[in-house]
């Protein structure tokens, strides 16, 4: 019995800005702050990747000293809209009814929602009394990875089912206002909002790539190098400059054993579906993916057009995977990095 991915969809806010149109923003923004300083900035959102990104604040929201409380409301009430529509879509791709899905799990770690959004989608769209639900909160960007492989194992172990995996996150409501660190300022420059609902199911008639294996990897003692502080203002990025070179040490150790284990290497690997952390981190991923012949130009293309998402990201690069409908007998490569500081990675098989 095997687990497949049946669909994926992904769900954008309402507001978005070019870079460019964000720039007198940040410039406001940083009125009384040294000349060079201001030029430092400016030049690190130009160069960010970053093309575009959408919000579920308007940027004089975003821009404007509202309290913890304010932004998260905003945040409980945009992303459950958010996620609805996702599942939604993900759903009418798949040709199925709420009330086909057996297990729920919502993906979000920018915000502060207790019960979390999975009971609302519940609600709002009617889903069974009996579904089972898991939340998957303090994961960061994996989590998107995360949430897909405790569905495949719910579902490796119960034959006929299915399950939803919802990624929301609005990381605009975390930018703080009186910040102006450079971990706050990367952070800006390189996260937007949005949302990805996938579909796996157990059933042998459903169709979808195969989960053939998957694995998590752990560093040691990187529990500093990224997530949040919770703080008076909100919940504050804490991202070390070191994590590029971090994840460039550990690669081999990464990826080639996973690999191995299935009886497989690099060469076999027909799509690399990565999740795009930052320019700098994709630069170093795809220096490594490049001397093994391979490309991520779809992770690059995600990251232009909608920046960071954190734990959707990821997601929105499987979806233009899945959408061109690989040749079958062709292998994937999910790989994912977060807090922890951990690995992601799922082997997949059209």
């Amino acid at each position: 019995m095997s687990v497949k991915i049946t669909s994926v969809a992904k769900q954008l806010p309402k507001f978005y800005r070019e870079t460019k149109d964000i720039i007198p923003f940040v410039q406001l923004w940083m009125q009384g702050q040294e000349t060079r300083f201001q030029r430092k900035v400016i030049k690190l959102f130009e160069g960010a990747g970053v093309d575009k990104r959408y919000s579920i604040m308007d940027p004089e929201e975003v821009f404007t000293a509202t309290s913890f409380q304010d932004k998260n409301d905003i945040y409980k009430r945009e992303v459950t809209e958010l996620a609805e529509k996702a599942l939604q879509k993900s759903l009418d791709k798949a040709a199925l009814k709420p009330t086909d899905i057996d297990y729920i799990i919502s993906v979000s770690c920018t915000g502060i929602m207790i019960p979390s959004v999975d009971a609302y989608l519940i609600n709002s769209l009617g889903m069974r009394q009996d579904i089972v639900r898991l939340p998957v909160t303090e994961m960061g960007c994996a989590a998107g990875v995360s949430g897909i492989i405790y569905a495949k194992n719910f579902l490796k172990a119960n034959p006929n089912k299915r399950a939803a995996v919802i990624a929301v996150e609005a990381p605009t409501a975390t930018f703080q206002l009186d910040d102006y660190s450079m971990t706050n300022i990367v952070s800006a420059a390189i996260f937007g909002d949005g949302a990805s609902a996938v579909i796996l199911s157990s059933y042998e008639e459903d169709k979808g790539p195969k989960i053939i294996d998957e694995a998590m990897y752990h560093f040691y003692d990187a529990t500093n190098m990224m997530g949040f502080k919770l703080v008076n203002t909100g919940l504050q990025m804490i991202l070390d400059k070191a994590v590029p070179q971090k994840i460039a040490d550990h690669f081999p150790a990464i990826v080639h054993p996973f690999l191995e284990k299935n009886n497989l290497s690099i060469a076999a690997i027909d799509h690399l579906i990565f999740h795009p952390g930052g320019k700098k981190i994709v630069q170093t991923v795809e220096d490594l993916f490049g001397v093994l012949g391979k490309n991520i130009n779809d992770t690059k293309e995600v990251l232009r057009l909608y920046g960071n998402m954190s734990s959707a990201t990821v997601l929105y690069v499987l979806e233009r995977f899945m959408d061109k409908n690989p040749a079958p007998n062709t292998y994937g490569l999910m790989l994912s990095f977060g807090p922890g500081f951990s690995a992601q990675r799922i082997l997949l098989k059209w």
